[in-house]
């Protein structure tokens, strides 16, 4: 059997905690009870209260006066010691007396809680959960077992202040919530504190991160910071905000470079390393969610490694800390901007703070470490002190001067609110009327036996003001988020100042809760322009984004958009075409007109004009000499009227070619080829006639043979009139049909609008072409047989030769046509023209000139029919 019993209040605590001992005979258990049998109360460990004062209803304080603590051996083997706490912070105690002085200016009024006091009792948290729990414990349990509630009756705790950081009010809150006791925290802004069924009794005079981080976000995206890093706490502060912030970069243009948790026991290995991230980064923007205890140490480290050139963005928690407005912080923290919450205006704080010295509290601890902490000496008598004694002429340091500083006080400010809204929410309690009380059967709370679940209904539904501002909750416990915009500049004495530089209403609409005065801050390394963090540069006008493979989206190559397509924006993730008749600049900025081609009387359209014209002169000068002569023996031989007839559309030919000069339009279009076509046909056709005279000519002269008859005058005319007029009769059908027009390609180069003149219908085209082909070879082959027939000028041999340049022009034209671009289409089909008509003028007519002009005296009958004398 069990000597006693014991009953551990809550939770079994590792060490140091203060628990009830609740003991009593083992037999009384199957006995009733006697008085006898009484239960005795006995407290297994003492932890004192940093202030406490009595008064009819009690409220308890938890601040995080200390912000270090050293973890006690546990072996086993022995009682472990108290968790030692270590880092007096002056700001912590500063906002345990505005507490206190809030209680007293309640206690003192009139109108707020007449007839009754308000008492308090206040531990430190030593910014630790595990001590924060300790704390919580000894409030709930009291300060000696005949004040404890647990023997007696209900506790006589109402509600708590505190905690600051989130983790801390987490633990707090679910100590708290089983005996529905609410709590008010002035500086736990985790947004996983608004979840009502997790945490029904919390309460807060702060915003919660979701408007935090959503701040942050829109302050990342209005100074286009797209690279930056984060830096958090290994606690549900900083993994909620981290998450939070996140959530709100979604759809943004910004992306983290790296997210760094710095532990929660402090270790300088795992801070070198996150400081050697930093410095290896090229994201110049770090982004942290620390408290002033995480980030004192590691700013001391940062110092050392001597690591500036960052832009930081501070979380509430600790941009406004006065432990960093020493001037050594400024070479590595100038510039700093971060949201800090309202300020306010306490009117009798910095008076009251004055009053906080050893001489009024000889016997409190706290107030001596204070001592030590803001003047560098002791004021107790004690040989340890390692600290010279006081002599009362000392001046602050300056690291801790900000303690006296109450004239923006911002966290003191939310523990003085909270305070009055314990107060305002009592006083509403106080004044229900029986009958129309909130409660069962309308029923109000005792004065004398009010439990806290009782207040945390008027809290909910309390609202006052307090210097001009309304303090209410939301159905989530949350109050109004509201946040200064801090920046942090150099002051006249070279220390740090909290400057304000805009706000962020909540409240507002979207879109319009940021407003900063950019002229007023003041960057990192004292600059003045907006320091840039991009893991890439932004992509200028006429190029666009591609994302690397496998890195965040914000890490791009920047690409030159394609031809034909533009971008007149920066950091575009695309380019868009231009319309049909537009092309993009050299830039590819902008979509200006195409360039329209076509074979203009540029200097190529002037060379075939030149040489057209010059064709055509000679063609016109070598009529003129035949006409002079046309009586002599070598132009009557060749039969003068086919040389005349040859030698108008010869002319002709050489004319034609310019009409493939020149703006494509539909008559000229419709022109160029039938033009060339048929006066083609006719000057091969009358080429035919004479290859067939020249062939019957020295063929008649055998016995028997009167083929001439049958190649008269008139039959050579027909001959020609009916080879031309099949020409003419293929022209007329694709005329009618599907006659060439002018058009637009814009598929051949896309830069360029080619005008150009399309066949209309390519089958009539090779007609035309095969025609004319057919033609010259016809030629060409009676000119081959008769080019061994006597005579000293046998014509059949030059007809031979010029159809075979004319064939061989023609033939190099096919390939030549169908791959030139654009105006050289035209320029090759005009040069083949020419090239040919120039074949023909020399090949036919040039011997001839040649005799008549140069040698006259070959010029007769008996010379060209080889009788002549030699």
């Amino acid at each position: 059997m069990f000597n006693n019993m014991t009953l551990l209040v809550l939770f079994p605590l590792l060490y140091s905690v203060s628990v009830l001992t609740i003991t009593h005979n083992p037999i009384s258990s199957f006995t009733s009870p006697t008085p006898s049998a009484a239960k005795v109360c006995t407290l297994q460990n003492s932890f004192q209260p940093a202030f406490v004062a009595k008064g009819d209803y009690v409220i308890g304080g938890i601040f995080p006066i200390h912000y270090n603590q050293e973890m006690p051996d546990l072996n086993c083997t022995y009682r472990p010691p108290p968790v030692r706490c270590n880092g007096f912070d002056p700001r912590a105690f500063r906002y345990a007396q505005t507490m206190r002085l809030a209680v007293e200016e309640i206690n003192q009024s009139t109108e707020l809680l007449p007839n009754y006091t308000l008492g308090y009792k206040i531990f430190d948290s030593c910014s630790y959960p595990l001590t924060g729990q300790r704390a919580a414990l000894a409030l709930l349990n009291g300060l000696s077992e005949d004040d404890s509630p647990m023997c007696s009756s209900a506790s006589s705790l109402l509600a708590v202040i505190g905690e600051s950081g989130s983790s801390q009010s987490i633990v707090l809150s679910r100590i708290l919530q089983p005996f529905r006791i609410p709590m008010i925290s002035y500086f736990s802004t985790c947004a996983c504190l608004s979840d009502k069924i997790k945490y029904p009794t919390f309460f807060r005079v702060i915003p919660n991160d979701d408007y935090q981080v959503k701040a942050i976000a829109q302050l990342l995206v209005r100074f286009n910071w797209t690279w930056v890093g984060l830096v958090r706490g290994d606690r549900e502060y900083g993994r909620f905000a981290v998450q939070g912030l996140l959530r709100e970069l979604q759809g943004t243009k910004v992306c983290v470079a790296y997210q760094e948790i710095l532990p929660l026991l402090y270790n300088r290995q795992k801070t070198l390393e996150i400081i050697q991230v930093m410095r290896s980064s090229s994201a110049k923007v770090v982004v942290a969610f620390l408290s002033v205890g995480e980030m004192t140490p590691f700013l001391r480290d940062y110092m050392i490694q001597n690591i500036t050139g960052i832009q930081w963005v501070a979380s509430e928690a600790w941009v406004t800390a006065s432990v960093f407005t020493w001037s050594k912080y400024y070479p590595y923290m100038g510039g700093t901007i971060g949201f800090g919450i309202r300020k306010g205006h306490i009117s009798r704080l910095s008076d009251y703070l004055q009053t906080v010295n050893p001489q009024m509290y000889p016997n409190n601890l706290l107030v001596k470490e204070l001592w030590q902490a803001l003047y560098g000496c002791s004021s107790s008598v004690s040989s340890d002190s390692k600290l010279p004694p006081c002599t009362g002429q000392e001046s602050l340091l300056e690291q801790h001067s900000a303690y006296m500083n109450t004239s923006s006080p911002r966290v003191a400010y939310n523990v003085y609110k909270a305070v009055y809204a314990i107060a305002h929410s009592l006083h509403n309690l106080l004044l229900c009327q029986p009958g129309s009380g909130p409660f069962q059967n309308n029923s109000c709370a005792q004065s004398n036996n009010i439990h806290p679940w009782q207040l945390q209904y008027y809290l909910q539904e309390m609202k006052f003001e307090i210097a001009g501002e309304e303090v209410n909750f939301d159905l989530k416990g949350d109050s109004i988020p509201y946040y200064d915009i801090i920046n942090w500049q150099r002051g006249t004495g070279g220390n740090i100042e909290f400057v304000n530089v805009g706000l962020f209403d909540g409240t507002k609409p979207a879109g319009e809760e940021l407003v900063i005065q950019e002229d007023r801050i003041i960057w990192t390394g004292h600059q003045s322009e907006v320091p840039v963090s991009v893991c890439s540069a932004s992509c200028p006008p006429g190029s666009r984004k591609a994302v690397r493979l496998g890195e965040p989206v914000c890490c791009f190559d920047c690409v030159p958009c394609d031809s034909g397509k533009i971008n007149n924006q920066t950091n575009s993730i695309d380019c868009r075409f231009c319309p049909d008749d537009f092309w993009s600049n050299k830039d590819r900025t902008a979509c200006i007109p195409k360039e329209v081609e076509f074979l203009a009387y540029d200097s190529l359209g002037i060379a075939l004009t030149v040489t057209s014209v010059v064709g055509a002169c000679l063609t016109v000068a070598v009529f003129a000499v035949f006409f002079y002569h046309r009586h002599t023996a070598i132009v009557r031989v060749n039969n003068s009227e086919l040389s005349f007839f040859i030698l108008f559309p010869l002319t002709l030919c050489f004319l034609c070619s310019l009409v493939f000069i020149g703006e494509p339009t539909p008559w000229s279009c419709m022109l160029r080829h039938t033009a060339f076509s048929i006066t083609f046909s006719l000057c091969l056709s009358c080429i035919l006639g004479k290859t067939l005279v020249v062939l019957a000519a020295f063929t008649a002269t055998r016995p028997g043979n009167n083929i001439m008859k049958w190649l008269g005058p008139k039959q050579q005319r027909f001959i020609i009139f009916s080879c031309t007029l099949v020409q003419v009769a293929i022209c007329a059908a694709w005329l009618i049909d599907a006659p060439p027009f002018p058009s637009r390609n814009t598929q051949y180069e896309r830069s360029k609008i080619i005008l150009e003149c399309s066949v209309g219908s390519s089958l009539a085209f090779w007609c035309v072409l095969g025609y004319i082909g057919l033609q010259a070879c016809l030629c060409f082959v009676l000119a081959f047989l008769a080019r061994k027939l006597p005579g000293n000028f046998n014509e059949a041999k030059f007809i031979t030769f010029t159809m075979l340049i004319f064939c061989a022009v023609w033939l190099a034209f096919i390939p030549a046509y169908i791959s030139s671009p654009g105006k050289y289409a035209d320029a090759v089909e005009s040069f083949a023209i020419l090239a040919s008509s120039f074949g023909l003028l020399f090949c036919l007519f040039t011997p001839k000139c040649y005799i008549i002009l140069v040698k006259p005296e070959k010029n007769k009958k008996q010379h060209l029919m080889g009788k002549d004398n030699k």
